[in-house]
């Protein structure tokens, strides 16, 4: 009996442990984030086409085609999108397409992800 017990305890002490080591992580990680700049690049010398870019913030990373047309940015496509639960990142690129602008805030629990999407349409057509 009282070796279940002990044994039910430090389960218990190794989980916890791990659940602070992941929250310090991720609080981390999203930390970082919000120090990485996004900017809208300049599409008035960019030829009409489709454009490939891609951006890693581990433990995302996307691969984004963007259509420009008359320097404007029509279509956003996500080729690749690994994440965690930032899936619902991915609507931004409708923001992008309708502001023309990546100055959008992220998707409430998708910051690392949104930030990586933007990032990933902002190297599309700066490479």
């Amino acid at each position: 009996m009282k070796k279940s017990r002990k044994m039910l305890l430090i389960i218990f002490f190794v989980v916890l442990f791990l659940f602070i080591g992941g929250k310090i992580i991720i609080g981390n990680i999203v930390g970082n984030v919000q120090n990485i700049s996004v900017s809208m690049p300049d599409l008035s010398n960019v030829q009409d086409g489709n454009y490939i870019g891609e951006y890693l913030i581990t433990p995302v990373h996307v691969k984004a085609e963007v259509s420009v047309s008359n320097h404007r940015i029509t279509n956003i496509a996500i080729l690749q999108h690994d994440n965690g639960l930032g899936s619902a990142a991915e609507s931004i690129v409708y923001d992008v397409v309708e502001e023309q602008s990546l100055d959008i805030d992220a998707v409430s629990g998708a910051t690392v992800s949104s930030k990586c999407i933007l990032k990933a349409v902002e190297n599309t057509v700066e490479n």
